[in-house]
């Protein structure tokens, strides 16, 4: 396809950037753009992985202390239901309701995003839940004067992770140095190590879970090398 069509159809803004990038050189700047679409289907593949790891390792702490029904009883009279954890309970309502007569337990454990399992790790939620949660992370570092690797450390390091989804989820591209039209891929492979850090913590051996799906280094390597 001529650059000119390229640009056409998927507009001169978005185009810019990995023109610039490329010094001008067209036919590289569509290269940089699907290798951009690469990296974002091969690191959207990982934090899938990632989700339903960490959703399902959720599940058994809370399910092992509070039932197998310890979602849909946290926000009927259970721990969710009090003003400080407010928007969790609407959150899931609002999925029992969306499921009606087909819920069950897995099933609302699905409609839940990562954003929601994110938060179970806030300081209301966690407080709420018992504060039992940081079981998900059996392997995780022993806490120093400086650094504390409490539930705050966690909901922070999963907020980035939150963060990258969603700039995948919106088409925002992964390749660039923060604010320049510079070719990096430091970003995109610092929140795969980060990645691979919580799978360790989590007692999880990442490389045969993710065996024959990660290539994640290639083409971050491919990327850099243009």
């Amino acid at each position: 396809m001529l650059y000119r069509d390229f640009q056409r159809i998927l507009s001169q803004p978005r185009m810019n950037r990995y023109l610039q990038a490329c010094h001008g050189a067209s036919k590289k700047a569509m290269t940089l753009y699907r290798k951009n679409l690469k990296l974002s289907q091969e690191l959207f593949t990982i934090i899938s992985c990632f989700e339903i790891t960490l959703r399902n390792k959720v599940d058994v702490v809370y399910r092992n202390t509070y039932g197998a029904e310890w979602l849909k009883n946290a926000a009927i009279n259970g721990m969710f239901d009090n003003h400080n954890c407010r928007h969790t309970k609407a959150i899931i309502l609002q999925a029992l309701k969306k499921l009606n007569h087909n819920y069950t337990s897995a099933k609302l454990i699905a409609e839940m995003d990562f954003g929601f399992w994110r938060y179970l790790f806030a300081q209301p939620q966690f407080h709420a839940g018992g504060k039992i949660l940081l079981k998900v992370f059996p392997a995780k570092p022993t806490s120093t004067p400086t650094i504390q690797y409490n539930h705050s450390y966690v909901f922070n390091q999963l907020g980035q992770i939150n963060e990258l989804r969603n700039r995948i989820a919106h088409h925002e591209p992964i390749c660039f140095a923060p604010g320049q039209p510079v070719i990096d891929t430091t970003y995109a492979r610092q929140q795969y190590n980060l990645i691979l850090q919580l799978f360790q913590w989590m007692s999880i051996d990442e490389s045969a879970l993710l065996y024959g799906l990660d290539h994640i280094v290639v083409v971050c390597n491919e990327i850099d090398n243009l």
